[in-house]
C-alpha cells in the first residue's frame, strides 16, 4: 500500500513515517511536473530503508 502511494503521491509516505518535514520539502519538490519523478524515487529509497530499519528493531 505505501508503494503505491510513494509512486502516485510520494509526499503522503514521509507524513505516514513519521517525517512530517521531509514531507513537506517533497510535497514542495512534486509540485512540478519535473520534480515529480525524483520525488518518486527519494519516496520509494525512503520507504525501503524505514521498512529495513522496522525489521532491525524488531530482531534486536
Amino acid at each position: 500500500m505505501r508503494l503505491l502511494l510513494a509512486l502516485l503521491l510520494p509526499f503522503t509516505v514521509f507524513f505516514t513515517i513519521g517525517k512530517p518535514f521531509q514531507g513537506f520539502f517533497c510535497l514542495l519538490l512534486q509540485i512540478t511536473l519535473i520534480g515529480w519523478i525524483p520525488a518518486a524515487i527519494w519516496a520509494v529509497y525512503t520507504l525501503s530503508n524505514w521498512r529495513t530499519d522496522q525489521k532491525l528493531r524488531k530482531y534486536q
